[in-house]
């Protein structure tokens, strides 16, 4: 076998991409940086009654923003294309007939009909009917035909598929990187279709013979596949080809634990479950993505590397560059994930708070554009700079800032109430005296000067501060009053304390 590490991520273009499946690119990625290794992507389109227009482009669109860009697939050749499989057709009929040769794949040539008749008989005697070894021998296929009956079926266009021969009384010893040894009777196996007369292979062939021809390692795939591990490791055999490493990641649960995580979940709880928003082209259905909800890439993929695995410590942050260097498949849990839609806003958090004041101004200048409002650059950093550590999002922005660059035109009711007392329009013009005789209105001459006045009028700081604050913002939030007015200015100020005394006296 390749000794140099190569894996893959094979999606089927059928929808978009869940974050289940971003996952296990991410942890193929991971995996294969740490080793020095290759990272391919290979596109798995055989069924093409389930293919969905545009969904190719949606998942190396997600995987692109997500960060995980992969060293060979579409576009990105390496020697072992074409990259997808509706495109390496003539390759499977070739192996298909080894397999045959070799006596380890027969022809059947059975109807629906006669195995619709079969499955009922079987429930009637309480069982569940099942194609192999134990009575394969016995229904309609080429292990009972001479060659010259198997040829005249051929030569008569007699519709067939092509099944895997299962090798009988044999207990199979497989080794999953995850969960460690597995015994498998082969009795209970069936006998997988590998092959459809229309000339295209099964998922369970194409997926072997690719892994195979494109020197792939470790196969890192879904919990979901583990009951075709018996039958991929039985072809390998049958091919006389080295089995590569398996390793068996487990599901993404719903917030609740119970059951794997739908789209369902996400739009009754109000999360996106996809990595970029997906519009359905048939229904034109539109499902939420979370770039376009405001998340980060590094949000993502840090919460979704955590959903599965740790590295042994309390260390929940971490840089991709850090995930590559201790990234190990024997550190991925056996059991669920349970996906925690308010854990990912607390990594969101996190994220605003370590991007640049700059990136996040460019991100929040569109929005005030929106609202009409020119203003400098320089004026936007001062106040991202002090909203941004109450924010999940820059979405959140206008809300924690409006009164940087509007004054209020009504004042919340509730803070009204509690703020505005009888005498505060009395209070609130001598403070307006106070502020006019101000030259300097710089956040700490105004803060020194008002406090000491408020000092020497012998009054608690309440009674000016939660009118002024009412009146500058018109609800009792905000950050500090004091950064309020010098970023407003003087005559702003007196001008909002002027409105305030006329609507709430």
């Amino acid at each position: 076998m390749d000794t140099n590490v190569r894996v893959r991520f094979a999606p089927s273009p059928t929808g978009p991409l869940h974050i289940g499946g971003v996952r296990t690119a991410l942890y193929n990625y991971l995996f294969a940086k740490k080793h020095g290794g290759d990272f391919l992507l290979r596109i798995e389109d055989t069924d093409q009654n389930r293919f969905v227009e545009g969904a190719e482009d949606y998942i190396k669109e997600s995987l692109d923003w997500c960060g995980i860009s992969y060293d060979e697939g579409p576009e990105k050749s390496g020697d072992c294309g074409p990259y997808r499989q509706s495109e390496r057709k003539a390759i499977y009929e070739e192996y298909v007939d080894k397999l045959i040769d070799n006596g380890r794949a027969y022809y059947a040539f059975d109807t629906e009909e006669e195995l619709d008749a079969k499955r009922k008989e079987a429930e009637q005697q309480g069982t569940k009917f099942s194609y192999g070894p134990k009575n394969r021998d016995s229904l309609n296929n080429s292990l009972k035909l001479s060659s010259e009956e198997l040829k005249e079926k051929l030569d008569n266009k007699e519709d067939y598929v092509i099944r895997f021969k299962t090798e009988a009384h044999k207990t199979l010893e497989l080794h999953d990187e995850i969960r460690g040894y597995i015994e498998v009777d082969t009795e209970v196996l069936d006998d997988k279709i590998l092959f459809k007369s229309d000339g295209m292979p099964t998922y369970h062939l194409a997926n072997i013979v690719d892994d195979h021809l494109m020197r792939i390692t470790h196969v890192i795939r879904g919990e979901e596949w583990l009951p075709s591990l018996p039958l991929h490791v039985s072809l390998y055999e049958a091919f006389g080809w080295d089995v590569p490493k398996f390793a068996h990641l487990p599901l993404i649960l719903k917030p609740s634990g119970k059951g794997k995580l739908s789209k369902r979940d996400g739009d009754q709880l109000g999360f996106p479950v996809f990595p970029i928003e997906w519009k359905d082209p048939e229904t034109g259905t539109i499902s939420a993505g979370y770039r376009e909800e405001g998340y980060f890439p590094e949000t993502l993929t840090n919460m979704l590397a955590l959903l599965g695995w740790n590295d042994g410590t309390d260390q929940e942050f971490f840089s991709v560059e850090e995930m590559i260097q201790k990234f190990e498949l024997t550190r991925v849990h056996k059991s669920g994930a349970k996906f925690d839609p308010e854990k990912t806003d607390w990594f969101q958090h996190h994220y605003l708070q370590e991007r640049p004041v700059e990136e996040l101004v460019n991100q929040f200048m569109p929005i005030l554009d929106k609202k009409g409002i020119k203003t400098e650059t320089s004026y936007v950093k001062e106040v991202v700079h002090t909203i941004k550590e109450r924010a999940t999002f820059v979405s959140e922005f206008w809300e924690l800032s409006f009164f940087y660059f509007e004054a209020p035109t009504v004042f919340e009711p509730k803070s009204a109430k509690k703020a505005w007392k009888k005498d505060s329009q009395e209070w609130m013009r001598a403070l307006i005296g106070k502020l006019e005789g101000l030259e300097d209105f710089s956040q700490s001459h105004v803060q020194s000067e008002v406090k000491d006045w408020i000092n020497t009028q012998d009054l608690g700081f309440g009674k000016i501060m939660q009118p002024l604050r009412l009146a500058l913002v018109g609800a009792m939030r905000g950050p500090d009053v004091f950064h309020i007015a010098s970023c407003i200015g003087k005559a702003e100020t007196i001008s909002r304390l002027n409105f305030a005394i006329e609507e709430l006296s």
